[in-house]
């Protein structure tokens, strides 16, 4: 049985998806650049990459509640995954730069990994997984970058 969807990726979705990274990539490369101001660019990062893991976990209620196709079992474990990332996201301002970091990329990274499943059970779009997962990696990195610049 087919899972994925044949069409390409919507014009919108691109640019909206890869717009979505603009704000990572400048912040992470300001972080950089700019040592005297790293703290302001890494928590600017660190909010903004909060709510992303927010928005991309909600993802997953939207696909509990939509997808005719999932199980019960699975449509609870969205409703139930869906939360998680929030929480995540919400937990990385309780610690410091590194960590936030570290528990950031992780939530992207586990997302990730949740898509994966949810993709095996779901007719979501051909485009979804891959392009979830360059959003991921290149989030992650700059990320990476934020905490990097802060404590060096």
């Amino acid at each position: 049985m087919e899972h994925s969807l044949p069409e390409p990726i919507p014009r919108s979705v691109a640019w909206l998806g890869y717009g979505g990274l603009l704000p990572f990539l400048v912040l992470a490369l300001a972080s950089l650049v700019d040592p005297q101001h790293a703290k302001l660019w890494s928590n600017a990062l660190f909010a903004y990459g909060a709510v992303i893991l927010t928005f991309v976990g909600a993802l997953h209620w939207g696909f509990a509640m939509t997808l005719r196709d999932l199980s019960a079992t699975r449509r609870t474990w969205c409703f139930a995954w869906s939360v998680v990332p929030a929480l995540l996201a919400w937990s990385a301002f309780l610690f410091s730069p590194m960590l936030a970091s570290i528990l950031l990329v992780t939530g992207f990274l586990t997302h990730y990994w949740q898509d994966r499943f949810l993709v095996a059970a779901s007719p979501l779009p051909a485009w979804y997984l891959p392009l979830r997962f360059r959003l991921t990696i290149v989030a992650s990195l700059c990320l990476m970058a934020g905490a990097f610049a802060e404590t060096g």
